[in-house]
């Protein structure tokens, strides 16, 4: 296994009898120790950074899924209110809808049952219906599709923020260790002289 830092002794560059290092970094000498401990913090930074940008994409996904289940569930409030509220036929019929018709559609895409009862083409559009019965079942699976979409893009949300604040650290305890090793060194040269 290859290791991203590896300590080299300096050959003849004791120092008081105490022997000196270089630093090896991917298999690169000449680096001191704050160099090295600086890269190894940003490499960790741009691996999280990697993994907050795939999760920042599932994120905007579950975000579009929810919008375009609330535009399904809009459209299906809109054909119930189409049927005759004093029937009690649980087959009755809304009237023909392009937005029905789309959110047929996308329902298709998410894997959400939206069974229109009649489809056609008309003025240059598709449009669909719905019976009360499907579209009252649809409703209530599209709603707990939504409420279970909600409840994992809060934890995909949480999950993100916490890759943001371990980057962040990350990037942070890469300055100081540059820092340090710049006072440090100041402080040894000024014992010296």
């Amino acid at each position: 296994m290859s290791h991203l830092i590896q300590p080299r002794e300096i050959p003849g560059g004791a120092v008081y009898g105490v022997a000196q290092y270089e630093y090896a970094i991917d298999g690169v000498p000449g680096n001191d120790y704050a160099g090295a401990l600086a890269v190894a913090s940003l490499r960790q930074s741009v691996a999280i950074e990697h993994s907050a940008t795939a999760y920042a994409v599932v994120v905007r996904q579950r975000e579009r899924k929810i919008s375009d289940l609330g535009d399904v569930l809009a459209a299906i409030a809109r054909a119930i209110a189409t049927m005759d509220p004093k029937s009690q036929d649980t087959g009755k019929r809304s009237e023909w809808s392009t937005l029905l018709y789309d959110a047929h559609g996308t329902c298709s895409r998410y894997g959400i049952s939206l069974p229109l009862v009649a489809v056609r083409y008309e003025n240059g559009q598709w449009e669909g219906q719905v019976t009360y019965r499907e579209a009252t079942k649809s409703q209530n699976d599209i709603q707990y599709a939504l409420d279970t979409e909600d409840n994992n893009l809060q934890q995909d949300m949480v999950a993100l923020q916490s890759l943001i604040t371990k980057r962040d650290n990350a990037y942070s305890n890469a300055a100081k260790i540059v820092q340090k090793a710049i006072r440090t060194g100041s402080g040894i040269i000024r014992n010296i002289t």
